[in-house]
C-alpha cells in the first residue's frame, strides 16, 4: 500500500467522497444537509492556505481526510485552531492513515505560524490521542461531553508520542 496525503485543492475530485463521509459522521444528526458540507469544503478550497483540507489516497484511492479550521465547538470560539472532521475509510483503519492525516495537519499548521492546536473527540478516543502526543485539556466538556486535545508547537508536529 502506497500512502499519499495531497491537499483538497489539487484533488478536487474527491469532494464528492469527503462531502458524504463528513455529513454522515458529523453533519446529518445536527440536521444540516449534505450540500452544506460540500459549501464549507467549496469554501476551504477557495481560501489561500488556511483553512485546508488533506486526503489520504492509497494506491491512488480515497482512504481517509482531515480538516484544519478556526473554530470547532462553538462553547469554545477563543480556541483555535482546530484539527476537524477526521474519518477514514473502515476498511483503512488500523493502517495508521489518521495519525499521518493529523501529523500532517499540525505540521502545516505549525509552518503556517500557529502556536498551538486543539481537536475534540468522544472520551472513547483519549487514551488515542494520549498516545499519539496529544495533552487532554478539558474532559467531557460541553454540551456534547467531548475530551478537548491541546497540541504545542514545542511538542512538534506528533510523530513521537510525548
Amino acid at each position: 500500500m502506497t500512502l499519499r496525503i495531497v491537499n483538497l485543492r489539487d484533488a478536487r475530485q474527491f469532494i464528492p467522497d469527503i462531502a458524504d463521509r463528513i455529513w454522515h459522521a458529523f453533519w446529518r444528526h445536527d440536521g444540516h444537509p449534505r450540500s452544506a458540507v460540500v459549501a464549507a469544503l467549496d469554501d476551504v478550497v477557495a481560501a489561500p492556505a488556511f483553512p485546508f483540507t488533506l486526503v489520504a489516497l492509497t494506491d491512488g484511492t480515497f482512504a481517509g481526510t482531515v480538516t484544519a479550521i478556526a473554530s470547532d465547538l462553538a462553547e469554545r470560539p477563543e480556541l483555535g485552531p482546530w484539527i476537524a472532521a477526521l474519518w477514514v475509510e473502515p476498511e483503512q483503519r488500523g493502517a495508521g492513515i489518521a495519525r499521518a492525516l493529523v501529523d500532517q495537519a499540525n505540521a502545516t499548521m505549525f509552518a503556517q505560524g500557529h502556536a498551538q492546536i486543539y481537536l475534540n473527540a468522544k472520551p472513547t478516543m483519549r487514551s488515542y490521542y494520549l498516545g499519539t502526543g496529544w495533552t487532554l485539556m478539558e474532559a467531557e466538556s460541553g454540551k456534547t461531553s467531548v475530551d478537548i486535545f491541546i497540541r504545542d508547537v514545542a511538542a512538534g508536529a506528533g510523530t513521537e508520542p510525548d
